[in-house]
């Protein structure tokens, strides 16, 4: 199954009816535990337990358990995905092990979904929460790798500390609201620090004075006959994050470009297509803008960071609202 999604909001919501909790930058992963045996899957459902084997001791907690959080890498007691991204593809038991040892995980729970074969999708934020803190996870386990963050009444203060703190945003939720499986509602709304959008890179340009070196990449969102360009962006782009994008790029070379042209999108103008090497649409990045031009390109883009947890299919159409794509409550 996949988890239940927040909508994106401009504001913090209102109310008694809200709940708040910090916005954590990381991935979701519902936790599945039945008979004895722990399953972690991805938003996209993709099986990632063995990445993870801090977290095997969920299994023996109870025996029937399905979790809804978000795994974080603390640096310096701040979530990295950066960090994070390493182990997001390992297959590797040993490799896993390793990493684990010198990066641990902790599972961020937020949300309970079944428990003891019972489906609790149908109750509200509420019963869900109270029943969820009954469990006390980290209770008679030394150095647990996973908790149940708190949340918070006063929705504005919390956005305050955070931005202080250096935390992602916050996570807003109505507190009668049910579980829509694989939904995204109006009822889970989510308002990030930064204006961060996912895209999709659809081609790269080299550095002006070297070619082993990713200046600028060139990215768009699916549309209505293809990917549709939404610019270059450059800013941001240096360093460790230059070499690991060339290496990631070019195994997907194409001769030709992946953007469609009018009619169905806008064009690829000849001053970001000159000297670019075109790839194949698979791989999605992070970058914050100002919103979009009246054209449809990113207004002053900046790279963030790859999201290996994204594929293109999880990104919404160029049609549809797209504030923020983050893989989190």
């Amino acid at each position: 199954m996949r988890p239940m999604l927040a909508t994106a909001t401009r504001q913090v919501p209102r109310g008694p009816e809200w709940v708040h909790e910090v916005k954590w930058d990381g991935m979701r992963v519902l936790a599945d535990v039945c008979e004895g045996r722990l399953r972690l899957t991805s938003r996209t459902e993709r099986d990632v337990t063995v990445a993870f084997p801090e977290l095997s001791g969920l299994a023996t907690l109870y025996p029937d358990l399905l979790l809804d959080g978000e795994i974080v890498l603390l640096v310096d007691g701040r979530p990295s995905f950066g960090a994070l991204a390493e182990r997001i593809h390992v297959t590797q038991p040993a490799r896993a092990a390793a990493l684990a040892a010198v990066a641990p995980v902790t599972f961020m729970v937020f949300d309970i979904v079944r428990l003891f074969g019972v489906d609790l999708t149908g109750r509200t934020w509420t019963e869900r929460r109270q029943t969820l803190e009954r469990l006390d996870l980290p209770d008679g386990v030394p150095d647990p790798h996973w908790q149940v963050p708190r949340t918070f009444d006063d929705g504005a203060a919390l956005w305050s500390a955070t931005l202080e703190q250096g935390l992602e945003g916050i996570v807003s939720k109505r507190r009668t609201s049910r579980y829509a499986v694989g939904q995204r509602s109006d009822d889970w709304r989510k308002l990030p620090h930064r204006a961060t959008r996912s895209v999709i890179i659809g081609g790269w340009r080299p550095e002006t004075d070297r070619t082993d070196r990713v200046g600028a990449v060139l990215v768009g969102v699916p549309g209505a006959g293809g990917l549709h360009y939404r610019g270059r962006v450059g800013s941001g782009i240096a360093g460790s994050s230059a070499t690991t994008l060339l290496a990631t790029l070019r195994p997907l070379a194409r001769s030709s470009s992946p953007f469609v042209g009018p009619p169905a999108g806008p064009e690829v103008p000849a001053e970001d297509a000159t000297g670019a090497r075109w790839v194949q649409p698979a791989l999605v990045c992070d970058v914050q803008s100002l919103g979009l031009t009246t054209s449809g390109r990113l207004r002053q883009p900046a790279y963030q960071r790859l999201r290996p947890d994204l594929t293109a299919a999880d990104l919404p159409g160029a049609d549809q609202p797209h504030d923020a794509q983050d893989d989190d409550g």
